[in-house]
């Protein structure tokens, strides 16, 4: 230990008499019944995420328990303290809008409470990314501990869980192959114990990367929330933050551009999530690192698709665990990964592997001389109409569709698509592309889960399944298709998306890595000159927002909070 302040003796409270401000802490935290032996010790704070709101959450209390033994048992003071907790399901218009408040009240609590580490407990998408990106910019040695997927449920001869399921029966059911009666029993099968969405959706996905990165265990990515081995994780959890206290180590050593670029090959092998895309480069901003887009699609060149899972294969989140996990994928890319990228301990990527003798369940986890795909799953798209790019999880899409001419159903705005997507009436063939403008992150919207557009319903009735779909929006990581997100700049900030109007043709070329709008520029010059933004919000956050947030391939985060380059 260092004679700097430490435990409660940091980050004093400022009355212009430092000793009082720690003579007035320190009788207020006896009023709760600590000895001075214990407010002596080391302080580890506990962020916790618990919340009705929050079913994800839902082990929460349980997990804060087991690291409180862990810090105990390690000589140091646990004390826990409330974030911000946000749920997509909960959220208007969606969770994502949260994320940067999240995250900045993560920083501001973390920098400014007495504690010399922290260990924070998250799971639910957004909440990982932001507590790291609070983590990195306040500097606070942390430890990451993620709440873990929910278990499948066997239901009629086939295994269930949220949330790809629930988009399949969904669209069965909006075709009319599914019944009132079923729908609504399936309401109560699909998310059945406490955790994250049991498939290789966004949670799991952000549970990986951090792993990766080395803010927790590799184990720890994959073990499911009402597994016994979550709680040792959450005891040990406690111990590392103990350990960081004698061993400092700032989150922004971990954010090399090698470690990210780990991160980036294990997203593609993984056939993860497109909003870790957004995460992950807003996490990198928080450390003055960018996330490349063609760098990106580059890496996807040369990074098979090893691990089948749903929403791309057939497996789930308890399934890769109990394959090998994350120590078995990263053993099977060890030879494009930066092996030297430390994680909180010190240790190696290399040493974290280890020397390939366990356990695989090749199932679930391929060899590289067997893969899933042997190209990454997501690629970058540029042109006239994403001239800063836009993204395709080309593993979950349908090849038949990679290139695309077509000409283009738009809907001006989420009232908009659900005013019309399913009226009979609707001029629309399976072949057209529909394309949703005015939700991205700038947008009254916050960028939602909205670019899984429904196949419309005249059409789901007549067995289509899947369309080009295309927006300045996000998608679940659950869900799949022929979908192209992010396009950037947004439709609200004056875009090529902007000026897209039905009957526009507009041709996507995987092959080509293209996304053109072919409308004369005589024409969009006229309607870019009629153009107008939608008004500021008058106030509060959705204020801040509207001025601030970046794009989506700056991670959407706030301009004024990312680290300079």
């Amino acid at each position: 230990m260092t004679d700097k302040p430490h435990g409660l003796g940091r980050n004093a409270s400022n009355y212009g008499d430092p000793a009082f401000a720690l003579y007035l802490r320190r009788s207020f935290a006896k009023s709760m019944g600590y000895s001075q032996a214990m407010l002596d010790k080391p302080v580890v704070g506990i962020a916790d995420t618990a919340s009705d709101y929050n079913n994800c959450h839902r082990t929460v209390p349980e997990l804060i328990e087991a690291v409180k033994r862990g810090v105990l048992a390690a000589g140091g003071l646990p004390l826990a303290f409330p974030t911000i907790s946000i749920c997509e399901p909960s959220l208007s218009p969606c969770s994502m809008h949260y994320r940067n408040l999240m995250a900045l009240d993560t920083e501001t609590m973390l920098a400014n409470q007495p504690m010399d580490a922290a260990v924070l407990v998250g799971g639910c998408d957004k909440t990982v990314p932001a507590q790291l990106m609070g983590a990195i910019s306040s500097g606070t040695p942390s430890v990451m501990l993620v709440v873990g997927p929910m278990l499948a449920q066997a239901f009629e001869g086939e295994r269930l869980s949220a949330c790809t399921d629930c988009r399949r029966y969904w669209a069965r059911y909006r075709a009319g192959e599914v019944s009132d009666e079923k729908i609504s029993t399936l309401e109560g099968k699909l998310a059945t114990t406490a955790g994250t969405c049991g498939v290789m959706g966004t949670a799991s996905t952000m549970a990986c990367l951090a792993a990766t990165l080395g803010f927790m265990p590799l184990d720890a990515a994959s073990a499911p929330a009402v597994h016994a081995d979550r709680l040792r994780i959450a005891e040990e959890a406690g111990a590392q933050a103990v350990r960081l206290i004698r061993n400092p180590v700032a989150p922004l050593s971990l954010m090399t551009q090698g470690n990210l670029d780990n991160a980036v090959r294990v997203l593609l092998a993984l056939g993860g999530s497109t909003n870790a895309i957004v995460h992950l480069a807003a996490i990198a901003g928080r450390a003055g690192l960018a996330l490349d887009l063609k760098r990106l699609d580059a890496l996807s060149e040369t990074t098979p698709v090893l691990v089948d899972l749903k929403p791309t294969g057939e497996g789930y989140m308890e399934d890769f665990h109990s394959a090998g996990g994350m120590r078995a994928l990263l053993w099977e890319l060890r030879d494009l990964l930066d092996l030297t990228a430390k994680d909180l301990d010190g240790v190696s990527l290399a040493d974290r592997i280890g020397d390939g003798k366990h356990f695989v369940d090749r199932r679930i986890i391929r060899a590289r001389g067997e893969p899933v795909s042997p190209v990454g799953g997501l690629v970058a798209l540029f042109g006239s109409l994403a001239p800063d790019g836009a993204i395709l999880k080309r593993s979950a899409a349908t090849p038949s569709l990679f290139e695309t001419e077509a000409r283009c159903l738009v809907f001006d705005g989420l009232k908009d698509l659900s005013d019309r997507i399913d009226d009979p009436d609707l001029d629309v063939t399976p072949q057209d592309i529909l394309v949703l403008k005015n939700a991205g992150p700038r947008s009254p919207a916050g960028m939602p889960e909205a670019g899984y557009l429904p196949i419309p319903k005249k059409l789901a009735r007549q067995g289509v399944k899947d369309m080009v779909r295309m927006s300045d929006c996000r998608m679940s990581g659950t869900a799949f298709g022929t979908i192209v997100l992010h396009i950037a700049p947004e439709a609200s900030v004056g875009g090529p998306l902007a000026l897209v109007e039905t009957g526009d043709r507009i041709r996507l070329s995987v092959k080509n890595r293209s996304l053109d709008l072919l409308v004369d520029e005589a024409v969009l010059a006229k309607r870019r000159a009629a153009w107008t933004p939608a008004p500021a919000p008058a106030r509060g956050w959705d204020r801040l927002v509207h001025e601030q947030v970046t794009q989506a391939p700056l991670g959407a985060d706030l301009a004024f909070l990312r680290a300079a380059p």
